[in-house]
């Protein structure tokens, strides 16, 4: 590869991180600093409800992913929202902010609140977390039974923070 081509290459590989920064208002953390950065892979799960408007619709019932560091599992996160490292530290989160993603197709960006903390480990200091980098996961649109479920892939970046 010439060097022409290699420089561009390695741009192109760097602009995903350099997208996140900086992060919308709705969900920046002023003064945190970060604890832990993972990678999640895993699906959001719909299920099939009637709406307000009494027509079947998906609405959302709960996450379930894998959370890599380097290519290693090191956690999971499922409903709640509840994020559990393999050290046995875990939080729960509350939404407190959101932000679009980058396409029609992409959740939300999230700043969640930690409500609860379990265990002992890298988790525990953590105050906030941040869901953004999102890719997939959503699922809209009417459905024909109710009681259904379907899950849409998902991958995102989760950042847990602390204050100070």
């Amino acid at each position: 590869m010439s060097i022409k081509l290699a420089v561009p290459c390695l741009l192109l590989l760097a602009g995903p991180a350099l997208a996140a920064d900086p992060l919308p208002d709705a969900i920046a953390a002023p003064g945190e600093t970060v604890v832990l950065s993972v990678h999640a892979e895993g699906a959001q799960v719909y299920e099939c409800k009637a709406g307000t408007d009494g027509k079947l619709a998906w609405a959302f019932r709960e996450p379930i992913a894998t959370l890599l560091a380097e290519g290693k599992t090191v956690g999971r996160h499922y409903a709640g929202p509840n994020w559990e490292h393999a050290d046995g530290s875990a939080v729960v989160g509350k939404a407190i902010g959101n932000a679009p993603g980058t396409t029609a197709n992409d959740i939300a960006w999230l700043k969640l609140e930690v409500t609860a903390h379990r265990g002992s480990g890298v988790l525990t200091p953590v105050t906030t977390v941040q869901r953004i980098n999102t890719h997939g996961g959503k699922l809209e649109g009417s459905c024909d039974k109710a009681g259904d479920f379907k899950s849409a892939p998902y991958s995102a970046e989760y950042v847990f923070l602390k204050k100070g």
